[in-house]
């Protein structure tokens, strides 16, 4: 079996989709999320975009262990500098270059020559290679390019000290059949084609990312480039639990395989599920809520009698609890943590272990039996920031018909609880006001929204808000609850922690 890299970008494409940005600290817990996934190469960012950018591929770089870590770059000196100082205390760093190769690019965008191309091409890669031996050049809009002077840029490359070079279908035109073709026509025609990893990189504008990257496998591509929840830029890029899973059921097929644990696929989807407060797709493949559902009697006949009728996969294989009744309000800390564990969660111990076996309790107190749903809501809502300043004490709130509403909000700051009493348009803005008065601090809310997570009248509400100070980006707070209320006031607070830290 062929050995497929799995080349996970949800940091850096992923994080250009609208909206879904991600604090540094959540940034650091989805690449811990990754490695344990199993993923061979983590794109941490752009590190010349920003400071922030910078900061977080490099926070990175040091933690992550088992992944090589690479840093995206312009062909620019700055900018492979910048890549450089970002990855470079990574066990396995990688600086990955990109220059667009199509007429349309290269006369409309960059206003520069074939020639010129491909001396900026040497010039970038050759300078790269002296700073990291792992080398990925990237010919953006690689599927309009002219395919021989696509081979002979990827020559080029190669020459120069490239280890990977990537074939993008950037704007998600082509069929699987061409971009087939096209891994076919560059593996015979580029130089040193056996010394480097071909890769894939699609988008999805036509839906067929998935399809043109598995196309890509069976042609002889080594590395697919894709993200969790295929979230990114226009209509997003290839998802990695479905490019995964597909090599996974049919593996002689594509006479391929992957490292990817993949009883981690759906902690992972979730994890970015919540830290981008985009929800998952009911009839997403995979990890979907309905992916594993059958409503129709004949496939429950079927699935009853065998499972294979009708589920190629299981849920268990990907890692989907089963939503049974677990634990109660006697249950010590010793056995929810066997539990967590038998859920995939082996991970979690000391102070965040304590944190999550509190809120248990406290679930306990107020609902008549807790499932595995439950505990996973629990899960997701773990705080990622440090050094947490504020946290809800205790609330009081009142509401007309006329939508005057009031609130008296309670929050822990160190050893001390500030109260403040707000009226405003509804309970929550009142609540939102009164946290604001607290901290001292007034914010931009964009987006609000809730959720039950789990069933029953005394079902988790999850909320979400989207926040800024004024002027800056915007992060994701959350909370859960049984009481919408007390979700959205956490959100609010979730939000504010994130900004000031």
């Amino acid at each position: 079996m062929r050995k497929i890299k799995i080349f996970d970008t949800t940091l850096r494409d992923g994080e250009q989709s609208p909206g879904c940005s991600m604090h540094i600290n959540e940034k650091i817990e989805l690449a811990l999320q990754l490695e344990r996934l199993g993923v061979d190469i983590i794109e941490a960012g752009f590190p010349a975009s920003s400071e922030g950018d910078f900061d977080s591929v490099a926070k990175i770089a040091e933690k992550i262990k088992n992944s090589a870590i690479a840093g995206l770059s312009r062909a620019l000196i700055s900018d492979i500098d910048k890549a450089y100082g970002a990855v470079k205390k990574s066990q396995s760093p990688r600086i990955h270059i990109f220059l667009a190769t199509s007429e349309l690019h290269m006369q409309y965008k960059l206003k520069m020559t074939r020639q010129e191309v491909l001396r900026r091409i040497e010039e970038s890669v050759k300078y790269a290679k002296a700073k990291v031996f792992d080398v990925e050049f990237s010919a953006e809009d690689a599927s309009r390019s002219d395919r021989a002077f696509l081979a002979e840029a990827f020559s080029t490359a190669i020459r120069s000290g490239a280890t990977v070079v990537n074939i993008p279908d950037t704007v998600g035109f082509c069929t699987p059949t061409e971009m087939y073709d096209l891994v076919r026509f560059l593996k015979e025609n580029v130089g040193g084609a056996e010394k480097v990893d071909f890769s894939a990189h699609n988008h999805n504008d036509l839906g067929l990312a998935v399809a043109n990257t598995l196309a890509m496998v069976e042609a002889g591509i080594t590395q697919a480039e894709c993200t969790v929840n295929g979230i990114g830029e226009r209509a997003g890029n290839a998802s990695l639990e479905e490019i995964v899973m597909g090599i996974n059921t049919r593996p002689y097929l594509y006479n391929a395989e992957t490292r990817i644990n993949t009883r981690e696929i759906y902690r992972t989807c979730k994890l970015v599920s919540n830290i981008i407060g985009v929800n998952i797709s009911p009839t997403k493949p995979i990890v979907g809520a309905n992916a594993f559902a059958h409503e129709s009697g004949i496939h429950q006949h079927g699935v009853l009698a065998k499972r294979e009728t009708y589920e190629i996969l299981s849920p268990e294989a990907v890692g989907i609890p089963q939503n049974k009744i677990v634990l109660g309000k006697h249950s010590g800390k010793h056995a929810f943590s066997e539990h967590l564990a038998d859920m995939g969660y082996a991970d979690i111990d000391g102070d965040a272990l304590q944190k999550l076996f509190d809120e248990f309790k406290r679930l306990c107190d107020v609902k008549k039996s807790v499932s595995n749903k439950d505990i996973e809501a629990l899960l997701s809502n773990k705080a990622v920031v440090q050094n947490v300043k504020y946290s809800l004490e205790n609330f009081i709130i009142s509401s007309r018909k006329d939508g005057q509403g009031y609130a008296a909000v309670s929050i822990k700051c160190g050893g001390e609880i500030k109260t403040a009493i707000e009226t405003g348009d509804g309970p929550l803005d009142s609540a939102f006001l009164a946290v604001e008065k607290i901290v001292g601090r007034s914010f931009v809310l964009s987006d609000y929204g809730v959720q039950s997570v789990t069933e029953g009248q005394d079902a988790l509400g999850e909320s979400y808000v989207r926040l800024a100070a004024p002027g800056g980006e915007s992060v994701i707070g959350r909370g859960v609850s049984t009481d919408v209320i007390e979700s959205g006031i956490k959100a609010y607070i979730d939000a504010v922690n994130k900004i000031i830290n």
